[in-house]
């Protein structure tokens, strides 16, 4: 394990964060415990071990593509209160919108 300490005052100021004397002195052992921790798990052989993105296989739980006959078109259009040609005439949504 490393000895070095992190200065929780540097990493607020890389992130741009203001921090009071209070948060820092109740950071600093946050930080440093934080840091052990991942040190510790560092230890770990995992020689072994294959990488991966996920702790468990994964499968695809989508169905099977397959074609099948749809609605015909005009039956689908003859729901539509409004249409133009072959395609449905719908109201304008978005409101206060600029072009």
């Amino acid at each position: 394990m490393s000895d070095n300490k992190i200065d929780v005052a540097y990493v607020a100021e890389l992130a741009r964060l203001e921090l009071t004397d209070e948060e820092k002195s109740v950071f600093q052992p946050q930080l440093e415990n934080i840091v052990k921790y991942v040190e510790k798990i560092s230890e770990v052989d995992v020689s072994g071990v294959e990488p991966m993105m996920h702790g468990r296989a994964l499968v695809n739980a989508f169905r099977e593509d397959v074609v099948r006959p749809s609605l015909e078109r005009e039956k689908a259009l003859s729901n539509a209160p409004e249409r133009v040609g072959d395609e449905f005439l719908l109201p304008k949504i978005v409101e206060g919108a600029e072009s």
